[in-house]
């Protein structure tokens, strides 16, 4: 057992106790934090004359040479320790001797794994926005290609109103454009760095805190060191976030589960993206979608199971707060996995246009068009309405629909209706007079689709914010980095 605390107690921890205790066994996950964290803490302990030049040179060319170790597999890191720190410093001490114990100078286990999972859970906010502008870029695809694609609109799970699939896949753009947006919001609210604030009231030594933060590219340290050790805000807020996203991921694959079902045939998923049956060789099942859907529910467990561990927690720090990091890597895990792999189903997937056309002629969604071609002659639109609802029902007894009636049998209803009626109430006439800000109209979506290409050549163009320390300490050993 390497324990970092054992100084004050005369027996053993209870073998069944220590692997409670212990969480190698997942936050082995904060290795890379954690090393560049402590490149960091030493630099600045250089600086302020706590070590000498060469117990830092010691020290960060020996946790560099263990990130390497561990990264090439020449160096396993063992349930034989009890966490990702004790691995780190004991390691580090076996390697280098006396210097590596001074490592934890002016610094708490506390303040420590507060940093490595901010800087993990910083990172992973990025790899996200990545996920989602990939996604947003199929998604502009399908826009661009299918301006006058034209589908049925739904309300309620019944056919409304003519549209197009461009302004039904924008919708899911706006949505993942918002999520992309909440998490920029997420990365500015939580980019303040926690070391130093030590075990919850500071420390002695005389740190420089700032100069630790700019080195691992924060804004700056945290204002209240309980607080700090305490906040698990940022990580709340971002499996919000994450069950979000999956609830638009989850309302897209119900979509696509129906629009694949035989009975509306709008799309067709690529055989990569399919499984079949055991029993039944006619089927093609839209499983990736499905499971994006069942997952779902595993994220939002991991956002109510962070709620229900914070809610009764004392300032400042509490053990209860190690049970974070599990269902935060599992939730992020989720959501990257179901973007990958729902955007590469997406991008994949094919759109049945006739399909969609002749689903929109068929499912009365030129009705409410029909009514507006009655006040536009002058008939209260109360009075429009019932007409129109009066057609419907004659062509669901005649087994037909509005455009497919003769003008003999649409005067029988109301006189007002001439030969116009039928170009008034085509698709492309319901579609293309929309032309309000939002509205699937031509003109309206393809200045919609100008604005979305911006936004996404704005997230392109962002300089890449991730993990590594900026500026090495000027001296000798390896650049504080994280490759």
């Amino acid at each position: 057992m390497a324990q970092l605390w054992g100084g004050r107690f005369t027996k053993q921890t209870d073998q069944l106790v220590y692997d409670f205790n212990a969480s190698i066994t997942f936050d082995r996950r904060l290795f890379a934090q954690d090393i560049e964290g402590s490149m960091a803490h030493v630099a600045m302990l250089e600086k302020q004359g706590i070590l000498t030049e060469e117990e830092r040179d010691s020290i960060t060319q020996g946790l560099a040479g263990i990130r390497r170790d561990v990264e090439e597999g020449k160096l396993a890191i063992t349930e034989e320790y009890e966490d990702i720190h004790s691995f780190v410093e004991a390691v580090l001490t076996r390697r280098i001797g006396e210097a590596g114990k001074k490592l934890h100078t002016g610094r708490s286990r506390n303040d420590q794994v507060a940093l490595d999972m901010k800087l993990y859970t910083r990172l992973e906010v990025q790899n996200i926005r990545e996920c989602l502008r990939e996604l947003l870029a199929t998604l502009l695809k399908i826009m661009e290609e299918n301006l006058t694609t034209y589908m049925p609109g739904f309300t309620h799970l019944q056919k409304a109103q003519p549209t197009t699939l461009a302004h039904h896949m924008g919708a899911y753009f706006e949505m993942f454009k918002r999520d992309v947006l909440r998490l920029g919001d997420i990365y500015k609210r939580m980019n303040y760095c926690p070391l130093g604030s030590g075990a919850f009231a500071g420390t002695t030594y005389p740190l420089d805190r700032d100069y630790t933060s700019g080195l691992m590219g924060f804004e700056g340290p945290t204002l209240n060191s309980m607080d700090s050790v305490a906040d698990r805000d940022y990580l709340i807020e971002f499996l919000a976030a994450l069950s979000t996203i999956m609830m638009h991921l989850s309302r897209f694959s119900e979509e696509i589960i129906i629009w694949n079902s035989n009975e509306y045939r709008f799309v067709e998923i690529d055989d990569a993206f399919s499984t079949g049956s055991s029993i039944m060789p006619q089927k093609k099942n839209p499983d990736i979608a499905e499971l994006v859907r069942g997952k779902t529910g595993r994220v939002y467990g991991a956002l109510m199971s962070l709620l229900t561990t914070m809610k009764g927690l004392p300032l400042a720090y509490n053990k209860d707060m190690q049970e974070d990091k599990e269902v935060a890597f599992d939730a992020i895990d989720t959501v990257k996995n179901c973007l990958i792999l729902f955007d590469g189903m997406l991008s994949t997937m094919r759109f049945n246009h006739k399909v969609m056309e002749q689903s929109a002629m068929r499912g009365f969604t030129n009705a409410t068009d029909a009514a507006d071609y009655l006040v536009n002659r002058g008939v209260p639109f109360r009075d429009a309405h019932g007409i129109i609802g009066r057609l419907v029902l004659h062509c669901l007894e005649k087994n037909t629909s509005i455009d497919a009636l003769s003008l003999e049998e649409l005067k029988e209803i109301s006189p007002v209706f001439e030969a116009d009626i039928y170009e008034a109430i085509s698709l492309k006439t319901c579609v293309e007079k929309r032309l309000t800000v939002g509205a699937p109209g031509c003109a309206a979506m393809e200045d919609v689709i100008r604005k979305s290409r911006e936004f996404l050549k704005s997230l392109e163009g962002r300089e890449q914010i991730s993990s590594k320390c900026k500026d090495s300490y000027s001296g000798k050993g390896e650049q504080i980095t994280n490759e």
